[in-house]
């Protein structure tokens, strides 16, 4: 359950399997900072209880490099300039001095010895009993820890994985790979006059490409595209031999980006077995793409989690379970354990309202209406901090203006304050910051479900008090969706449910866990989409859920001020 200590729960257990012996490092990975900062919180609750152990938190060299623009060559950079003969220096004084080893320490460090503060991580995360890292640190074959997870490597590690249920679109990400014609074209104007012989290659590839263009409508899965893979192996040896020559700067590093798309191809065509799927497609602006799309990452993920002990995979919604059991992971004596909430469920009303919809054939003006309305009487139930969760920016946005007009006309104001796409993360702060003022009225906060805002924050008490959730969260319809689906259609599998159900109830249940994160909290939840009475939608619920309520606009609020009225 959200909010209920699940990483202390997961930490404590591995730490005590260090000191006997069952595993030599802890790799905490994540998918967010957010929770880097709560597993951080968690070895520092035991190191008051005593713990001697050396933590180190890995930040992406973007994210903590000192310079305006990274770049790692010594000309450029001042502390790539002489950093090996001092890093060494650097990171004996730290674990000699330290078990305390956040960004903020490493920054202090390298600023200090002058040395890459990204590198000098890298080189203190040998020596350090626990890593708390993104996902691609371990799982990422053109990102992981090669001296930990390189080839023929492996060791005592035990993996605990946060929030596992983003690692399968992370997962799918990772191993998949695409080409664009029209980069071939690109690269190949750039490159002419400098080098005939790499251009003539790069030729051959894009009349390959223009061939498969020809045959291509719309969308078109291939068998193979091996053809392709064989006269990408000749690019790939002229392209290193140009870049190792390449004196001008600016056309060093398109040339290298186009490199890194191909290599990429390359080792992942190497991987394809029967969880792939390769296609093409037509784009709307004309460009042509071939697509090696991993539809299952489990075997990938494998590979990578058999170099260690053992694995523990957890989140507040692995519902239902098979389903990430088969894209997590392909031993078959995995085991699941499923924590029953300790907290009073009278503290929570569920309420699931069956007179609206998300559904594309049934939005309009007098729909956003509704769902404002229902989120006019959420507030004035009771004054106090809300969320409501929305399918997309655009839904967002028609129901809010609605939900203005309805504010200006009503008896009470309503505060409000809605996310924006590619929030800083000071904007991020800053829009949090507001469920922590005391005010006169009720607040709405206006978010998108899956977004920054729906899981890894912890609003407890007063700061939250209730969460709308407005439809199922079914990501939007796509090529990439209805591949995934046929997929598992063909597997004997139900294909919608692994498509796009599973995936949509993935993010209403982080959403709804916002709203009970501690014994003394109390809170609301309305589920406001008439899809959530089918019977796929509600196997899906937490066994917490059992004891929801149905309404409608007419008696939502009656419902609601009851509860608020109940002494508990």
């Amino acid at each position: 359950p959200t909010g209920v200590g699940k990483t202390i729960s997961t930490v404590f257990p591995a730490v005590k399997a260090v000191g006997e012996g069952l595993g030599e490092k802890i790799f905490y990975l994540t998918a967010k900072t957010i929770t880097r900062t709560v597993a951080w919180q968690a070895f520092d609750t035991l190191k008051e209880q005593a713990l001697r152990m050396k933590v180190l938190v890995l930040t992406a060299k973007e994210k903590i490099c000192f310079c305006e623009e990274t770049n790692c060559n010594p000309e450029e950079c001042p502390y790539a300039r002489g950093h090996y003969d001092r890093v060494n220096d650097a990171v004996y004084e730290l674990l000699t001095t330290s078990d305390e080893m956040n960004r903020e320490i490493l920054e202090e460090q390298a600023r200090k010895w002058k040395v890459c503060p990204h590198e000098m991580s890298l080189d203190v995360s040998e020596w350090v009993d626990a890593v708390i890292c993104d996902y691609n640190y371990v799982f990422d074959p053109n990102a992981h820890l090669r001296r930990f997870f390189g080839e023929g490597m492996n060791g005592e590690y035990l993996f605990l994985i946060d929030e596992a249920h983003n690692l399968v679109e992370r997962g799918r990400s990772m191993y998949s790979a695409k080409l664009c014609k029209e980069d071939f074209l690109k690269v190949k104007r750039l490159v002419k006059d400098e080098d005939a012989k790499l251009a003539k290659r790069i030729s051959e590839c894009n009349q390959q490409l223009l061939a498969l263009k020809r045959e291509c409508e719309d969308y078109q899965v291939l068998n193979s595209v091996s053809h392709i893979y064989l006269k990408l192996l000749n690019v790939m040896g002229e392209l290193e031999r140009f870049l190792e020559d390449c004196k001008k700067e600016e056309l060093r590093k398109e040339v290298l980006e186009f490199y890194f798309d191909i290599r990429r191809f390359i080792s992942t065509h190497d991987r394809l077995d029967e969880n792939y799927v390769i296609y093409s497609e037509l784009l709307q602006n004309g460009y042509f793409e071939v697509h090696l799309f991993c539809v299952n990452p489990a075997g990938n993920l494998q590979e990578f989690l058999d170099k260690g002990n053992s694995t523990v995979f957890f989140s507040a919604t692995l519902l239902p379970v098979h389903y990430y059991k088969r894209l997590l992971s392909t031993e078959k004596d995995n085991y699941a354990v499923y924590a029953e909430s300790p907290f009073d469920q009278e503290k929570r009303l569920l309420l699931l309202g069956t007179d609206v919809s998300t559904k594309y054939t049934r939005r309009g003006e007098d729909t956003y209406r509704r769902y404002a309305q229902y989120l006019y009487q959420t507030a004035l139930a009771k004054r106090g901090n809300y969320i409501a969760f929305f399918p997309s920016y655009r839904f967002m946005e028609d129901v809010h203006e609605e939900f203005l007009a309805i504010v200006s006309e009503g008896s009470e104001n309503v505060e409000d304050v809605m996310q924006s796409p590619y929030m800083s993360e000071e904007a991020r702060e800053i829009f949090l910051e507001n469920f922590e003022e005391d005010r006169a009225n009720s607040f709405m906060g206006f978010c998108v479900m899956g977004g920054i805002f729906s899981e890894g924050i912890d609003l407890t008490g007063e700061q939250l008090i209730g969460a709308v959730i407005v439809g199922t969260g079914l990501p939007q319809v796509c090529r990439e969706r209805e591949i995934l689906k046929q997929h598992f259609d063909e597997q004997g599998f139900r294909g919608f449910d692994y498509a796009y159900l599973y995936p949509g109830m993935n993010k209403v249940l982080q959403s709804a866990g916002r709203v009970i994160r501690t014994q003394e909290d109390r809170g609301v939840v309305l589920l406001l989409d008439d899809r959530f009475l089918d019977a796929g939608y509600r196997e899906v619920f937490p066994r917490e859920w059992g004891n929801y309520k149905l309404c409608r606009q007419e008696n939502a609020a009656g419902f609601m001020k009851e509860f608020w009225s109940r002494k508990t």
